[in-house]
């Protein structure tokens, strides 16, 4: 069955600001009458957010190989997908996820170095056929990023990387943009608030 709603990804670098515009963008697209679910990853689900917890606050987990990291990752997008997302995409509603497989293609397979078709293998598998309509990357230089993400209190290993590594995702974001211009759209970061905001919204009102 050919899904009815509209399905929009969040990504970028650490501290970049999705969640401000991903709340910003669902009051907007309240305000207009439409239904809206917001899911994230990993987690969104009972079992996602047990991985989650496993992932990146359990301090038993800084010695986790790349490929156990991965499938953990892909595991709880997998229940998320089944569980959320079809279903509610399905119903005709707009759902907004922070973060999707794109994370896994840019983290995991750039980040960590694990080849790219182990990757896109794992992903696709996890995701079946549910692909976004838009994905919007707000870039982000990591040094900034990071300043903003570690003033939060609860600890993060995804967070406590070397900046080599943040270097190599931010260009796995911009090198992805470029090899799926027709999804993928690159926000600058920097700006206002303001000014990002309606870039969201004009590229949100193409694929509504």
């Amino acid at each position: 069955m050919a899904k009815k709603g509209t399905f929009i990804t969040f990504e970028g670098g650490e501290g970049c600001g999705k969640s401000t515009h991903i709340d910003r963008l669902v009051t907007r697209l309240r305000q207009d009458g439409y239904q809206v679910l917001i899911a994230r990853e990993p987690g969104g689900t009972d079992v996602g957010e047990q991985i989650r917890h496993i992932l990146q606050y359990s301090k038993q987990s800084a010695a986790m190989v790349p490929e156990t990291e991965l499938l953990l990752f892909c595991a709880s997008r997998a229940q998320l997908v089944h569980e959320v997302i079809e279903p509610a995409l399905n119903d005709g509603r707009v759902v907004i996820c922070d973060r999707y497989f794109d994370s896994t293609t840019v983290y995991q397979g750039v980040g960590r170095k694990i080849t790219p078709q182990a990757v896109t293998a794992i992903n696709n598998f996890a995701i079946s056929s549910n692909l976004p309509d838009l994905t919007l990357v707000i870039d982000l230089d990591p040094r900034v990023g990071l300043e903003r993400a570690r003033g939060r209190e609860l600890f993060d290993r995804m967070e406590n990387q070397s900046l080599e590594f943040y270097d190599r995702v931010r260009q796995g974001y911009l090198d992805l943009a470029k090899r799926e211009a027709h999804r993928v759209k690159v926000i600058d970061g920097n700006r206002s608030i303001e000014a990002i905001e309606k870039q969201i919204w004009d590229l949100v009102k193409s694929v509504l």
